[in-house]
């Protein structure tokens, strides 16, 4: 096993995406992310699920009756999917290698992890490439953005003096030891370009939420749906995207 594996298994094997994804800064990205799937998935779709981390999504779109199978790099992230359910598909493979797979094999894809693990650009281009070459129809990506890694681990967590150095001038995170990659939608859109894919929709999945969290978990119901309303009115404002933690990018062919 190559060491970033290891390492990115390490984390993994440590850290609960059911645990986060369950609290409501979590709560917030995981509904949000599967309002805008089903707006675009088909009944009889078959769907590819590529860093399926835990299984959260693969395994409640296959609650709801869809075709998934779940893709997943690093083991621990295996053991909880089967462990989560079961019955679910699971292949163990990168996202730069879906050669297992057919052309066209799925109506949709859901990448939602692999794109902030990887710091080649052209190893990002080997993601989307395979992942277009596999999918019909549409395809769901997630990148981690570079704003949020900046306010919030520069400067609201209070490490600034501590990885200054792997900032470079235009304050963009450039840190290839580090298992997180961070990017700009300048960045994103390059890549979108090279790799010939069309850009249907663009949404932050939890906006300002993870700056948040202890306020969140400290709202009443009626205020934390409201912050929702409020969230899911605001999270394709072309003006507040870069400073979310997630955005998700909805493509096509």
């Amino acid at each position: 096993m190559d060491n970033f594996k290891t390492r990115l298994s390490d984390y993994y094997n440590k850290f609960n995406e059911d645990k986060r994804l369950s609290r409501r800064h979590g709560q917030v990205e995981f509904m949000t992310s599967i309002k805008y799937i089903e707006e675009y998935i088909k009944p009889g779709d078959r769907i590819v699920d590529i860093g399926a981390g835990s299984g959260r999504y693969s395994i409640y779109l296959k609650n709801q009756g869809y075709d998934v199978t779940a893709v997943e790099y690093v083991r621990p992230n295996i053991g909880k999917i089967k462990r989560n359910d079961p019955d679910i598909k699971v292949i163990e493979a990168s996202a730069t290698d879906l050669s297992m797979f057919k052309d066209n094999e799925f109506d949709v894809a859901i990448m939602f992890g692999p794109m902030y693990h990887l710091n080649d650009k052209e190893d990002k281009i080997k993601a989307l490439s395979e992942m277009k070459r596999i999918t019909k129809r549409i395809m769901f990506v997630t990148y981690y953005m570079n704003e949020y890694g900046i306010l919030k681990h520069a400067f609201i967590d209070n490490n600034y003096k501590d990885i200054k150095d792997k900032i470079d001038e235009n304050y963009h995170i450039d840190d290839p030891d580090n298992l997180f990659f961070f990017s700009r939608i300048e960045d994103i859109d390059e890549l979108n370009d090279i790799c010939k894919l069309k850009l249907i929709k663009r949404f932050a999945s939890d906006g300002p939420s993870d700056y948040i969290r202890t306020v969140l978990n400290k709202m009443d119901e009626e205020t934390f749906s409201a912050y929702l309303k409020y969230h899911l009115k605001t999270c394709e404002r072309k003006d507040l995207l870069g400073a979310s933690s997630h955005i998700v990018d909805i493509l096509q062919k």
